[in-house]
């Protein structure tokens, strides 16, 4: 993390880091009044993956691939996603896959791969690893979701966020102290705004938003939960543009082509939602 004087603040992994610790801390009162509802001990296991995988793993990709690549396309990127809990639940949880999804899957590979190639050759002074970064959060994003759908769909969101979210408390102290991050708030005068920036991502971006989300999942399929994430790129190329980041139009082409893909492979529950909503 940087300060607008472009000195250096916080590394990539401290910002992961806090993001984690504070966001765990704000829900712990809360996974303690979620554990006694625990069902079955081998849900501890899931927990654990969807608290990993949705969360701890991604805040250190994403802070760690916006060191190479812009925020903007970092956004973009998210939109591996819904393609990633296709897969997935396919080929790990035995999910039925339709034609649709299978050939909306086709359309956003293709424009998966666009969007990659075409980053790599504008080069925000990146290099493949910071790519893959994001490839690779999306990739435990889509395995949380399907986790979440398959095997902990019997707890409600509240019990899901903070029980998942909760277990992360301990490895973040952990990688707090093994960071040696207390040391950039003896010697970094501008760690405290920092800090404040932080604050504000992991609570509203981690713990209030998981909640939401993890509702939403909860009313659907993986899938359709998942696609909510075409909404960052888009938000995601408006902020970039506002902050003058280098997006070009191939990207954008790329993205709504991934875009497409999404709505092809949700065709099916969009139309089953809606019927719902008219039987009402």
């Amino acid at each position: 993390m940087y300060h607008p004087s472009g000195r250096s603040i916080f590394s990539a992994s401290q910002v992961g880091t806090l993001r984690m610790l504070l966001a765990s801390l704000v829900l712990l009162p809360l996974t303690f009044v979620s554990l006694k509802k625990l069902k079955a001990k081998k849900d501890l296991l899931y927990f654990s993956i969807v608290g990993f995988c949705g969360s701890f793993f991604p805040a250190f990709l994403f802070a760690y691939a916006e060191t190479g690549i812009s925020s903007g396309f970092a956004g973009m990127m998210n939109s591996f996603t819904p393609i990633f809990t296709i897969i997935l639940g396919f080929v790990i949880f035995n999910q039925r896959l339709k034609s649709t999804q299978l050939f909306g899957s086709l359309i956003g590979t293709t424009g998966i791969t666009c969007l990659v190639f075409s980053g790599k050759q504008i080069a925000f002074d990146a290099d493949w690893n910071h790519l893959l970064a994001v490839i690779l959060a999306t990739f435990f994003y889509g395995l949380s979701l399907n986790t979440i759908k398959h095997k902990l769909n019997g707890y409600t969101s509240s019990e899901t966020t903070s029980i998942a979210v909760g277990l992360l408390f301990i490895p973040s102290l952990i990688c707090f102290f093994y960071l040696d991050t207390q040391f950039v708030f003896y010697s970094n005068q501008h760690a405290l705004e920092g800090f404040s920036y932080i604050a504000v991502l992991a609570i509203i971006g981690t713990a209030f938003a998981t909640f939401i989300f993890n509702g939403i999942l909860r009313m659907s399929s993986a899938l359709f939960a998942s696609s909510v994430t075409y909404l960052i790129p888009i938000v995601a190329v408006f902020i970039g543009v506002y902050f003058n980041e280098k997006i070009s139009f191939f990207q954008v082409i790329s993205m709504f082509v991934i875009l497409m893909g999404i709505l092809v492979a949700n065709y099916a529950e969009i139309i089953k939602v809606k019927n719902r909503k008219e039987s009402e």
